[in-house]
């Protein structure tokens, strides 16, 4: 009995983690704040993305046409579903990332391997892919892709309704079309973003999960907004073939694109290597200043929480 004691008193005490819930309610509030703030750059990624002809000369340009010819709300075109879909897909990345990353926690000491880390990450972008990315970025860039001010002409009149009609004219699965490259991209931004995250607030502001800590507000944008810049880089393609395959619909002929695959082969060929990253620019000034948004909002709602309930220190 007392060696088991000794034992006890001689292992590593585990720290107390903020439940998965926590983050969930951390990321929500922070998707809400971000979907208000940048809904317009994501409105001219999509219409720069869709664009074969060149219509558009640039992102300037692109949200002046749309300012002049469809009016200045037209910037927030989707943002119902898109506030939406980011309050949901937050709450589910940050909560099942926390449940991921105590799954691969060692059992002994508790600490999380920056292999852990990665797959956690991976894991939890393959989740809020399939279980609410996919669906409502569908809607979103339907919604998106229509021009016009007269809401009598536009196919689609509101969310709920573009979602009948897709369900309607191409079945249920066709809310998941561009599926496989949205859980690519999803799963390696989220690997890249959690990791770079964890690493950026170690290396530049000392702080480490558990401590106590609770960063300023301009330290969690600054650590966010650079943790934000990877995904883009490194999964433009993906991006550029899920809103195509997303935006394409059966009314009126064959598909044009098969497929992941088949997408990436056919814009290679009929526009060039560098279509494959269209819309990277408008991705780098929405993602990194989203991650810089929602980082802020949830970091002080963690920070405050592991404060208060795990340190007991005084708000």
């Amino acid at each position: 009995m007392k060696e088991s004691i000794e034992q006890q008193s001689n292992s590593p005490a585990k720290k107390a983690a903020i439940p998965p819930y926590m983050k969930a309610v951390s990321g929500s509030l922070g998707g809400i704040v971000e979907a208000s703030c940048l809904q317009p750059i994501d409105v001219i990624k999509t219409r720069l993305q869709l664009d074969r002809t060149g219509t558009y000369k640039g992102i300037i340009h692109c949200g002046a046409t749309v300012s002049r010819t469809e009016g200045v709300r037209a910037l927030w075109k989707g943002l119902t579903p898109f506030a939406t879909h980011l309050t949901l897909k937050y709450a589910l990345r940050m909560g099942s990332n926390a449940v991921l990353q105590t799954a691969f926690k060692d059992s002994e000491t508790g600490k999380l391997s920056n292999r852990g880390r990665i797959l956690a990450g991976f894991g939890a972008g393959v989740l809020e892919a399939l279980a609410i990315v996919t669906p409502f970025e569908v809607v979103k860039i339907r919604l998106q892709q229509q021009k016009g001010l007269s809401p009598e002409l536009l196919k689609y009149k509101g969310p709920i309704h573009c979602a009948r009609m897709i369900v309607r004219e191409e079945g249920l699965l066709g809310l998941w079309a561009g599926a496989a490259p949205t859980v690519m991209r999803n799963g390696t931004n989220q690997a890249a973003m959690f990791t770079a995250k964890n690493a950026f607030d170690v290396l530049l502001w000392k702080k480490h999960e558990g401590d106590g800590k609770v960063l300023q507000p301009w330290q969690s944008m600054i650590s966010g907004f650079l943790a934000g810049t990877a995904g883009p880089v490194c999964t433009g393609p993906f991006d550029v073939v899920k809103t195509r395959l997303m935006a394409q619909s059966r009314e009126g002929g064959n598909l044009k694109y098969k497929g992941m695959i088949h997408a990436i082969r056919t814009i290679y060929a009929e526009e060039g290597l560098l279509a494959l990253w269209k819309g990277l620019l408008p991705r780098l000034m929405r993602i990194p200043p989203g991650q810089a948004i929602m980082w802020t909002v949830a970091d002080q709602i963690t920070g405050l929480y592991e404060r208060r309930y795990i340190h007991n220190a005084p708000l």
